[in-house]
């Protein structure tokens, strides 16, 4: 079952997009959504800054799922 995209899901870019410094696995946070199947996505480096921020379609992405892990 393929569930809507939203704001803040966590996404894996599916493509490189060298203009943007992106490389096909770099993970992004959607931020708005636009009408026609379009999303502006946040990549942002290892401290937290964003350095892309792109439009992009649905199927350039991919959502990242993560089930919850009990406690030992």
């Amino acid at each position: 079952m393929k569930k809507e995209l939203e704001i803040l899901d966590v996404v894996v870019a599916l493509q490189d997009r060298p203009q943007e410094r992106i490389r096909k696995g770099s993970l992004g946070t959607i931020v708005e959504i636009f009408d026609g199947g379009r999303f502006l996505v946040e990549f942002a480096d290892l401290n937290g800054v964003p350095y892309a921020m792109p439009i992009l379609s649905g199927d350039q992405m991919l959502k990242i799922y993560q089930e919850p892990v009990e406690a030992a």
